[in-house]
Order: C-alpha cells, then structure tokens, then sequence
C-alpha cells in the first residue's frame, strides 16, 4: 500500500494504529507500552511498522527496545494526541447521555406549555429520576419537528397532533380554546359565546405554519366565517396583549395566570379544542432515560395539564 492511496483509505488504515502510536510514543519502549495496553509486542511492533509504511514516513528511531521519536514523529503526535481526546470526549459525551440515571433527553414543547405545563411535568419526572438532564427547546409544531427528524430533539410536545409516516405520536390531552376579548368588549359580560358572533371583529392570531392558527381558522371556517387578521404573532401571551390593548379578539388556549384586561369566554356551539400530543421519529433507538421520560409522558394521558406550576 503507498503512501498515495485517497484519503479515506488511509483514515481506515491509520485509525485502529493511533492510540498504539501514542502509547509508545508516551513510553519511548515497544515492552513496556505493549504491558500497558495489554497487547502482545509483536503486534505493536507490526503495527507500528505498517503505519510508518503507509504515511511513508520515520516516526521512530529505533535503538533495540527503546524507541523515540523523530521531528516527523513529534509533529505527528501532537495531532493524534488531539485527535484521540477528541474521540475519547465524543464516547464519555454519548455515554453519559445515556446513563439512565444521569443521562439527558433533549425535549421540544409548544411556547404556550412553556409557563406551567412543562416545568410540572419535570418536577414530578426527576421526583424518581433527579438527576437526568435535559436539554429543552420551545418553538412552533411545524419547526419542532424538523428539529425531530434532523435528530435534534428525542421527543416533543406538539399540536395538532401530527399524522406523518416517519413519526409515531400519540394524543394525550387537550386544551379548551377560548374566545378572547378586551374587558371592556361587547361580548365582555358573557359567560358564553358561539364563534360565530365574532364573524366581524378584527382577530389577532398566531402566523401561518402554528398549528394554534390552523385550528383558528379552521373553526372560523366551521362557524360560517373568514377571520379578518389584524395582526400576527409568534407567541401566545403576546397576543393576550394585543387584546387586552382593544386591537382584536383571539382564539387562545387557558393562560398561565390570569391577565388583566381581557375576558375568556367559554365556545358554545362547536367543538373548540386544541389536542396535544407527544411525537418521536419511527425506529429512533432511544437511550434508557428517553425511555423513562416517554413513559412518564404517556402515563400522564388525560392528566397532562393539571400539572401546578
């Protein structure tokens, strides 16, 4: 084999060579580095031999047993030094994600789950696993699972529950939608309201690709109408505000703690819902503490959102 061959050969052949380089390089003697890495001398020999043949390069002058390096062999082993810390950094880092007691699951969730929802659901996940880790992401449904299929994320909750061939998701609650109005709206003092009394006020929604802004104007549709979209935004609360400042009524799961300024008015007349589920990539091999955490996400169906904050 020449020194020549394509780059990809030659990481093939240098690899399984490079910790017995650096272990003799460390001792400067073929025995010793041999009884330390628990490996015959022959084989430590030829395998020395060969990498020198296939760089085509002295990384060793040899007198007897004893070996040192070469300028050649010096500059060769600070990069392999580098390049195996690197390697060991890499096994320690996956190990340690899957630790079933210490390992870290990287969750996705809806920005409006953010308050309440989920800090509850990992204060009472870590009660009996305190010391796994994770790593959390808010975002839209459509964003959080691109996040999934590009292997970012172990798990997300998500809405509308979604319906895609590569992913497995399973429906585990639902949220009441409200129709929100300012305090001092015509509709303020109701209790109740059908959707389609807000036929022609001005809404403020979330922007197309939310799921929150299909349902909204898939129940305007169902109600006999084409929401007239004053404003557009990317969170929750924010619209809350919106409203609250007259700029238009919404469309909008329960709020973490009350908001002042406006008045959520239960929907009569249809079913006005958002479900929530929990979706992963099909065939995705789970570490052990994605498992304990997927668990206790679909022990909670039904129970999702009576978490405390």
């Amino acid at each position: 084999m020449s020194h020549n061959s394509d780059p990809e050969d030659i990481v093939t052949l240098l690899a399984p060579r490079l910790a017995y380089f650096a272990g003799v390089a460390r001792t400067e003697h073929v025995t010793r580095a041999a009884q330390e890495m628990q490996i015959p001398q022959s084989t430590l020999s030829r395998a020395l031999v060969r990498l020198e043949r296939d760089l085509g390069v002295d990384l060793f002058a040899r007198r007897g047993r004893t070996v040192s390096l070469t300028p050649a062999g010096r500059t060769f082993l600070a990069s392999v030094e580098r390049a195996l810390g690197e390697v060991e950094r890499a096994a320690e880092s996956v190990r340690a994600d899957a630790d079933p007691e210490t390992g870290k699951v990287a969750f996705g969730f809806l920005h409006t789950m953010g308050s309440e929802t989920v800090p509850g659901l990992l204060r009472a996940f870590r009660a009996d696993h305190p010391r796994v880790r994770f790593s959390l992401v808010q975002n839209y449904g459509e964003a959080m699972l691109e996040r999934l299929r590009a292997g970012e994320l172990d798990l997300c909750l998500t809405s509308p529950v979604p319906d895609a061939p590569d992913l497995v998701a399973r429906r585990l609650d639902e949220q009441r939608l409200r129709l929100v109005v300012p305090d001092d709206h015509r509709l303020a003092a109701r209790k109740r309201v059908r959707l389609a009394e807000a036929a022609d006020e001005a809404f403020v929604t979330l922007e197309p690709g939310y799921g929150l802004r299909r349902i909204t104007d898939d129940l305007c549709q169902e109600a006999g109408f084409r929401p007239r979209v004053a404003f557009e935004g990317e969170e929750a609360e924010t619209l809350r505000g919106l409203v609250a400042a007259g700029l238009g009524v919404a469309l909008l799961p329960p709020p973490a703690v009350p908001r002042p300024g406006v008045v959520e008015l239960t929907v009569t007349g249809q079913r006005a819902v958002r479900e929530i589920g929990v979706a992963w990539l099909d065939g995705h091999p789970d570490t052990p503490p994605v498992t304990a955490f997927k668990q206790f996400l679909l022990s909670r169906k039904g129970k999702l959102l009576q978490q405390s904050a």
